[in-house]
């Protein structure tokens, strides 16, 4: 088979199982409206959950940080690349949070590649949820460790492949919240099973922080867990981009010495860093606490909402609300009744998500009213 033939049958697959992804142009997509060629759309498919991409503060901020600093790092943090601005961000953060350090990253993507690929060994055994982000996966994939998943969401299934013996260490891999069931995490049970066999426990709360718990610190401070690796991430609650790790800080130092992604990646811009702790000083504040009020109650109309209508939603109390339609030709039949109707909704098809499970996922932010909740509301009635 020639390269072009393994091509063409790739995709020829991916068309003929209606899974075949494509992207959207788009002038402006992160708000409540979406828009897209000619027309404008209410947008149910960011994950600016809090509306803060546009906040004049976090807006300004980052002008101000590009008139200081310009518009790029320079290099890597090794090199040049590590600002003031970076390392005021990341002891911000640790503070928050309460760990001894924090790394920043490009993106949760690389945090994640960059923390299992530098700790993981031969020996070593990754236990994680069956349904962790794709970061997490293909990096335990890639990592000389063996893999092993657990069903999720389930303490006792992870402690029947927890206790299996192994000589090497065990790392337990998973979120806070789902990215694409929206349901959260039993961390309570989790980190109290990796203790008993003295694995340690890393939680990506990408969906979580800045929207869960006092303050926003995310869904392991709500339910009072440390995990031994925390990871954040900077595209959601915060409504800009980048990642961090918090951990000890003999892991931090371990970390600069052997992250790859760190050592050989151009850091972030130090506008986007000071965008960033404009955005941490409003998730903190009054300001912040409102708008994840404002967020509870529009999921909670949503969810009271779509009982009265033919479709069921994954358990979810989150701002990810996924509608599962099964088909995957009738998963992007309903995004397209949607648009037609003047909502955006993304079609979430296999290998992104289990087979059988195509759905709508819905994500509402605080940027919404409540009369675009009822659109949405109305639009699925007709949608039958």
């Amino acid at each position: 088979m020639t390269w072009q033939q393994k091509i063409d049958d790739a995709l020829t697959a991916r068309r003929s199982a209606d899974a075949l992804r494509r992207r959207h142009a788009v002038v402006q997509g992160a708000g409540r409206w979406l828009s897209a060629g000619d027309r404008q759309y209410l947008n149910f498919s960011s994950n600016d959950y809090l509306g803060l991409s546009h906040h004049p503060q976090i807006i300004c901020a980052w002008q101000q940080g590009a008139e200081r600093f310009g518009v790029g790092s320079g290099g890597s943090g090794h090199v040049s690349g590590y600002s003031v601005a970076h390392q005021a961000l990341e002891e911000e953060l640790a503070q928050w949070l309460g760990y001894s350090r924090a790394l920043l990253f490009i993106s949760g993507f690389a945090a994640n590649q960059a923390v299992i690929a530098a700790l993981m060994a031969k020996d070593d055994r990754i236990v994680a949820d069956r349904l962790s982000h794709a970061s997490l996966l293909e990096a335990a994939s890639l990592s000389p460790a063996q893999l092993r998943r657990f069903t999720h969401n389930n303490p006792e299934h992870l402690s029947r492949l927890l206790v299996a013996p192994t000589s090497g260490q065990q790392l337990v891999v998973t979120e806070g919240v789902f990215s694409m069931d929206g349901d959260s995490a039993p961390l309570v049970e989790i980190q109290r099973t990796a203790q008993q066999h003295r694995a340690w426990l890393l939680v990506d709360d990408a969906h979580g922080i800045g929207v869960t718990g006092d303050e926003g610190r995310g869904s392991c401070w709500q339910q009072q867990v440390k995990p031994e690796l925390l990871v954040v991430t900077f595209g959601k609650g915060f409504g800009v981009s980048g990642a961090a790790i918090l951990c000890s800080d003999s892991v931090a130092e371990y970390l600069l010495q052997f992250a790859r992604h760190l050592i050989y990646s151009t850091s972030m811009p130090p506008a986007q860093a000071q965008a960033l702790r404009a955005a941490l000083a409003v998730i903190r504040s009054d300001e912040g606490r409102q708008r994840r009020e404002k967020l509870a109650s529009l999921i909670e109309h949503f969810r009271a909402g779509v009982d009265t209508t033919a479709f069921a939603l994954a358990p979810s109390h989150s701002a990810i609300q996924p509608l599962i339609v099964g088909d995957n030709a009738r998963a992007l039949q309903l995004a397209e009744t949607l648009r037609s109707q003047g909502c955006w909704a993304s079609a979430i098809r296999p290998p992104t998500v289990p087979a059988g499970t195509a759905r709508l996922r819905l994500t509402l932010t605080q940027a919404h009213e409540k009369q675009d909740i009822d659109r949405l509301l109305e639009v699925l009635h007709g949608a039958v």
